[in-house]
């Protein structure tokens, strides 16, 4: 059995799971609003998960922003209560446990790398699109976090070609202007529709009226595929995936699949494209999954 823990900004899930992926547990509850409290919350669900399976081993975690090389403080996050905060340290000694941590996004990509739909690929760009914007690298099988501990944190470099209008009125929550984050997300999306059509409308919403003859919600969803396209051939012509697999509430919108790659012609820096963009094969499990195999990517 292994065991991983996803603490979103919303809730946290713990989930028991077999040697062939199977759920065996899940518990889920609402993320607290302050970090003793989280603290609290994950040993009360681990506790019940222990009981239930006879599950007493080590616990892999995802969690939003990045761990510190340098110094084990958690930096980056925007649930803000844990940067500065030595999670993994705090968390072990709440419930006297092993305790790994990684980026929900690394997370995901180590699920539908080693197990969903990148498993056998040499090469694998995992990419989170929901409130914000995350990606996650897997090399033959290995999470890359690299020496600062950021390695695919696309969501805080700058949109790549940007026309006129997209220059302005795009500062991002790290305190820079210009985010792809800002471009590229459930939230901006939402933010672009409301500009335009004074009504607020989420992603899935906007998808089915751009299907029934919305004009600005095609036109925004056209404005979004764009934009990942153009974030997505930065990466190509930097790491040059096998796969790339999208994760995240917009990973939902079929259209993307098929749009997004007509558009790497006139960005990649290549004649042919041979990456594949991919539906996860896990989605809003990849998380917990990933963060259960954390130990077993580091043996």
């Amino acid at each position: 059995m292994r065991c991983g823990i996803d603490v979103g900004g919303t809730k946290i899930e713990t989930a028991i799971l077999s040697a062939e992926g199977e759920f065996l547990s899940r518990e889920r509850t609402d993320t607290p609003g302050n970090y003793r409290a989280l603290l609290n919350a994950i040993k009360k669900s681990v506790d019940i998960s222990a009981e239930k399976t006879g599950f007493y081993g080590a616990v892999g975690v995802c969690m939003p922003g990045s761990v510190s090389k340098e110094t084990g403080l958690i930096q980056g996050a925007n649930t803000t209560y844990l940067n500065g905060k030595n999670f993994q340290k705090d968390l072990q000694a709440s419930i006297n446990r092993p305790v790994l941590l990684a980026n929900d996004a690394n997370c995901f990509a180590l699920s539908e790398a080693l197990e969903g739909s990148g498993k056998g690929s040499s090469v694998v760009f995992g990419v989170i699109i929901g409130t914000g914007c995350g990606g996650g690298i897997v090399v033959n099988g290995q999470l890359v976090s690299g020496v600062n501990g950021i390695s695919g944190e696309w969501g805080h470099t700058p949109l790549p070609w940007p026309v006129e209008n997209e220059l302005d009125n795009h500062d991002c929550w790290c305190g820079k202007t210009g985010c792809l984050e800002t471009f590229i997300s459930g939230t901006a999306l939402t933010r672009d529709y409301e500009h335009i059509a004074a009504v607020k409308k989420d992603g899935h919403q906007i998808a089915i009226d751009s299907e029934n003859g919305d004009f600005v919600a095609e036109a925004v969803l056209q404005a979004l595929e764009d934009r990942i396209a153009r974030g997505l051939a930065m990466i190509i012509n930097i790491l040059d995936p096998d796969v790339i697999i999208l994760g995240g509430g917009l990973s939902n919108i079929c259209r993307l699949y098929e749009n997004i790659p007509r558009k790497w012609p006139g960005y990649v820096f290549s004649n042919y494209i041979k990456t594949k963009l991919l539906k996860p094969k896990y989605g809003d499990s990849s998380g917990v999954r990933g963060a259960a195999l954390l130990f077993e990517s580091n043996q």
